[in-house]
């Protein structure tokens, strides 16, 4: 019959050892197996072995070799500690407070546990068996992971005395480890070599654990985690709260896919009030990686040997890898001193002459005694360990990346020269902040945001212009024709639609005592127009004694104080927008530099330094706005052509206005290829001969020129201030709407940038003789950041480490 190993869900057959066969050390390493109902869900490669074949384990050199092998991973990879990241395959023995755990424990590793009144195991136990041709040895660790208050540490492996060489000695050892576990913040030098040890503890159950390497020629290659007995109740000088502490140690073991749980009950309890097995069915209900054992089968009461034994032929409560028996010595045998291998010969002894035991089916003879327990324990963990391996492997790439990034994420830890890494990061804003104030070719660069509201600006300053009409009042029913020479002059008034020759605004005032329109309110296509005839009567009152054909300079004044009147408020508009998108700018660009920084408090004072910095320069913008507002008060120019040319072109187009409407239309359509309502072909005619005649006689006109050779106009006055105001406005606002955008990003944008380092250093004060302090403290990280960046690099530290341990088994 062949051995075989299959994958996970299938069976995982050994040949049954012959009765004869149990019961000694040498039978133990050589029986072979038979096939077993049960299963193992930890799968690995199908091995068959030949029927010549003297058996598995230990006795098998390959075998063994390979399954030492895996199982020393194991161990050194729980040593790094590896395993609070990563599902390391063990075996987890569980089991009710008295179930026999610790019998079970001491015949399997041939030591003897410490005895007390109530819970005897107070914290994990880790057992590291290993077969070895020397004389036997147990080397005692401590395993510390957690502080007193349960709180994650740096794993510290603490070798807890010299080796012992005498099973004697363990018990007191192991007692001592213990009191050193339950008692973190106390030397462990202190339990190890005192005399008088309290048993008042820091703590009444741990999550560290001893750890013992034990090696001789009597192990086999094993290891496993002795986890504290579950407890029922507690007594008067009990903790209520041991109860949920314990079986929330034992959960953390058992919940993991990879952990092996050795369940324990004993047959002197009802099985049903076994409280580790209904523990063990929450977290494997299936019973695939649950390894049943019954202790104590000499305790049970006379008729229940049948209930029992269906649980021994995995009839009752099956499990995919089987239950087992186990005898172990009395109370009194312990007290007499009974040696393991005189044990051993007592369980056999039992087996094979006790009823109902010694007349159990051949098959199910493989499922009692210790060894056999041993020697299935032995290979299902070395067979997972197999199967892991590659997941391992993988499982801890991805959790050193996992990991590596993590740090990535972190802010940068503090540097040892504090004021270097300052002046760095100054440095590094500063750069950014300069190339930001100097323009990035970015549709979300600084420029980019601040333009559009230029244009708004320029808009609005162009909205102010006086709103003037070539008629008298009593002809408010007529419409100003489109000033086409504007709209080819300026790109965003799309052909000025609107019947006005620039839109404005609406309402009266009456500057310098003068009956004065004045143009306030917000722009308007429809505001109140400012009629010839009120130009006029403006223009009579403000004579004083000027010849009949002069009129004061104070007529056109008073038209242009109204409109750049109006113009602070766009240009203040204009500062506040910038002014607030500079304001946020900054604020992103400190938080990309200094968030992360120390505790905040950097960035803090950074923030105030450049916001500090950032009103300096707008006090200075606004002065320089207020400056610009003054010269317009004083209406001047030398930009006379532009001025010449505007105001031709606006005394012009008033008189047309003001001559007949159907002649107007008529000498506008002229070069068109439509023609106006009622225009004949002789009037096209007429005037091609008007234009060919002044053209002979040496003179260059158009036909919308014509109406300046229309006789003179009663309102000529009136026209030429309409037309001197109106072309004043075309200079002014233009170089208005020029300097306003070019004073503020002179002063406060790309002022920003200067004395920027200086502002910083002086009011960080990280060059004065405190500086290497001040640079200290605001690099201090936050309690909960450096915390953070402990525990990944604690993490980083085991994964490390276990991987140095996995390229050794390569």
């Amino acid at each position: 019959m062949s051995t075989t190993f299959k994958t996970i869900g299938n069976t995982f057959n050994m040949r049954p050892q012959t009765p004869s066969s149990t019961g000694s050390m040498s039978s133990r390493l050589t029986g072979e197996s038979s096939d077993s109902p049960g299963s193992v869900v930890f799968g690995s490669p199908t091995v068959t072995a030949n029927e010549s074949d003297e058996g598995v384990g230990l006795s098998d050199p390959t075998k063994t070799h390979n399954r030492k092998e895996m199982l020393d991973l194991v161990n050194r990879l729980r040593n790094t500690g590896v395993q609070t990241d990563i599902d390391l395959p063990m075996i987890a023995v569980i089991g009710n407070q008295s179930a026999g755990k610790s019998s079970l424990i001491e015949s399997i590793s041939g030591i003897t546990l410490p005895r007390s009144s109530g819970t005897c195991t107070r914290c994990p136990t880790e057992c590291k068996l290993s077969y070895s041709a020397a004389p036997w040895k147990c080397i005692v660790k401590l395993h510390f992971s957690t502080d007193a208050k349960g709180m994650p540490i740096p794993v510290r492996l603490v070798p807890f005395g010299a080796p012992i060489t005498a099973k004697s000695l363990v018990e007191d050892r192991i007692r001592r480890a213990q009191l050193a576990i339950l008692n973190p913040s106390v030397d462990p030098n202190k339990y190890l070599h005192g005399e008088d040890i309290s048993d008042a503890n820091e703590v009444s159950f741990s999550r560290n654990y001893v750890s013992l390497e034990i090696s001789g020629r009597d192990l086999a290659d094993l290891s496993f985690v002795d986890l504290p007995g579950l407890i029922a109740s507690v007594g008067r000088a009990g903790n209520e709260r041991d109860i949920e502490l314990v079986k929330s140690l034992v959960t953390s073991y058992i919940e993991k896919p990879s952990c092996v749980i050795l369940l324990t009950v004993a047959c002197e309890t009802d099985f049903e009030n076994q409280g580790a097995h209904h523990l063990a069915k929450t977290f494997d209900p299936e019973g695939k990686r649950t390894v049943g054992v019954l202790t104590k089968p000499d305790r049970i009461p006379t008729g229940d040997e049948p209930s029992w034994l269906k649980i021994i032929r995995n009839e009752t409560e099956p499990l995919a890898n089987n239950w087992y028996c186990v005898k172990q010595p009395s109370s009194q045998m312990l007290t007499k001193g009974i040696t393991w291998a005189e044990a051993r010969r007592h369980e056999d002894e039992f087996f094979t002459i006790t009823q109902p035991w010694c007349s159990l089916e051949l098959q199910y003879q493989k499922f009692l005694r210790t060894s056999n327990l041993t020697e299935r324990l032995s290979m299902i963990l070395s067979e997972l360990i197999a199967k892991r391996l590659p997941e391992i492997q993988e499982e801890l790439m991805n959790a050193l990346q996992d990991t590596e990034a993590k740090l990535r994420e972190l802010p940068r830890a503090p540097s040892s020269d504090p004021v270097g890494e300052v002046l760095h990061v100054l440095r590094n804003f500063t750069r950014d902040l300069s190339r930001r104030l100097e323009g990035t070719p970015d549709e979300r660069g600084l420029l980019q945001t601040i333009r559009p509201h230029q244009e708004v600006f320029k808009r609005a300053i162009r909205e102010t212009a006086p709103n003037f009409a070539p008629w008298e009042k009593k002809k408010a029913d007529r419409k100003l024709p489109k000033a086409k020479f504007l709209a080819n002059e300026e790109g965003d008034d799309k052909g000025l639609d609107s019947d006005s020759d620039l839109d404005s605004a609406s309402g009266v005032e009456k500057p310098l005592g003068l009956s004065l329109p004045t143009i306030v309110g917000p722009p308007s296509r429809y505001s109140k127009e400012i009629y010839i005839d009120e130009v006029f009567e403006g223009a009579q009152l403000a004579r004083t004694r000027e010849l009949p054909d002069n009129y004061p300079f104070v007529v056109q004044k008073a038209y242009i104080e109204q409109f750049t009147k109006k113009w602070r408020q766009p240009a203040m508009d204009l500062f506040d927008e910038v002014y607030a998108i500079l304001k946020t700018d900054l604020t992103n660009l400190v938080e990309d530099h200094f968030a992360n920084m120390g505790k905040g408090n950097a960035k803090q004072s950074v923030l105030m330094i450049v916001y500090d910095h950032l009103d300096e320069a707008a006090i200075r913008t606004k002065q320089k706005i207020e400056w610009l507002l003054e010269l317009e008060k004083a209406p001047t120019t030398l930009n006379t052509h532009y001025y010449s040319d505007y105001k031709d072109k606006f005394l012009a187009y008033y008189k047309g206005c003001r001559e007949d409407s159907d002649l107007v239309s008529k000498l506008k359509s002229y070069p068109m290829g439509t023609r106006a309502p009622g225009f004949k072909v002789d009037a096209h005619n007429s005037i091609s001969k008007v234009l060919s005649g002044l053209s002979e006689i040496g003179m260059t006109a158009k036909a919308i020129d014509l109406p300046k050779l229309l006789p003179p106009d009663p309102m000529e006055a009136a026209l030429n201030i309409m037309a001197g105001v109106r072309a004043y406005f075309q200079v002014a606002f233009k170089r208005f709407a020029d300097m306003v955008p070019i004073a503020i990003d002179y002063e406060i944008v790309l002022g920003l940038e200067k004395d920027i380092d200086k502002a910083l250093q002086d009011g960080l004060q990280i060059t004065g003789p405190e500086g290497y302090t001040r640079c200290k403290t605001m690099l201090q990280e936050l309690t909960s950041v450096a915390s953070r960046r402990q525990d990944v690099q604690k993490k980083m530290e085991r994964l490390q480490a276990a991987r140095q341990e996995l390229k050794r088994l390569m």
